[in-house]
């Protein structure tokens, strides 16, 4: 039996990779995506969208004609997203959530809606990435309260959100293996005659250039080494098949606030 899915923002970037992702994978039965009302998109065939020639899918408008879909799959922005878990909760429907750049505040209000429906919240959904962020919290465990750490990321121009979800996620992931609040330790830029490193703090670098895809780097320094741990992304197309790995997963999930850790069974 497959798993209905339906993608929200498929008209974008990672959308049109969801819908080639969706569309080919054996799990999966794509239903629809949703593009805005004003989007030049409407009624658009999803698979020509896609690059993929015409798939006899259309695009909609309203979440109210994705209604047999079993599980959503997000990639809009912070507004909508937190509009479509409200739909979602109502209408008893799973949610995978790849939009990035919540407040704290938001991110709770994304935890209570795991109280009444599954779903999921994941920075980044590469299976590459979630095995980085476990390896980061086995690396700080180690040999992080006497490393300086440092993490630098790397986007496309169009990105708007910075630093990335995923280098603050990498950033957390530390800080709460080392027993750090990363809203006191994080630093996100360095600017003229500054004082000698705090030996506490996370340092946060950002580059936003051409069209590159994602690229992170933890370093731990120490005097006389350092250890650095790298993913490099050369495709959304990772991204979209970690994400439909998470809503096949999740469509037999109990209601709960869950992330890839969980999905790919890399929790404690």
């Amino acid at each position: 039996m497959k798993v209905k899915v339906a993608i929200l923002g498929c008209s974008g970037r990672m959308g049109r990779n969801l819908i080639q992702a969706a569309h080919e994978h054996q799990s999966i039965e794509l239903i629809g995506g949703s593009v805005r009302e004003s989007s030049s998109f409407v009624d658009f065939d999803l698979g020509e969208l896609a690059g993929i020639g015409a798939i006899g899918i259309k695009t909609s408008t309203k979440l109210e004609q994705l209604q047999q879909a079993d599980v959503f799959i997000d990639f809009t922005s912070i507004e909508t997203t937190l509009e479509n878990i409200d739909w979602c909760n109502q209408h008893d429907k799973a949610l995978v959530i790849g939009t990035t750049g919540f407040s704290d505040e938001q991110v709770a209000i994304i935890e209570k809606a795991g109280e009444t429906m599954p779903v999921i919240l994941a920075p980044n959904t590469s299976v590459g990435v979630n095995l980085m962020f476990k390896l980061l919290q086995v690396t700080a465990k180690a040999i992080g309260d006497y490393t300086d750490i440092e993490i630098f990321e790397a986007h496309h121009r169009f990105k708007k959100d910075a630093p990335s979800g995923t280098a603050v996620k990498m950033g957390q992931v530390i800080a709460d293996t080392l027993g750090r609040d990363l809203n006191k330790v994080a630093v996100y830029g360095r600017e003229g005659i500054t004082e000698e490193r705090n030996p506490e703090t996370i340092g946060f670098a950002t580059v936003r250039a051409g069209d590159i895809v994602g690229e992170h780097t933890a370093f731990f320094a120490d005097l006389g080494e350092r250890l650095e741990i790298t993913h490099k992304a050369s495709s959304r197309m990772t991204f979209a098949l970690g994400a439909m790995r998470a809503a096949f997963w999740l469509n037999d999930a109990d209601a709960g606030f869950y992330d890839m850790q969980d999905v790919l069974g890399l929790k404690d």
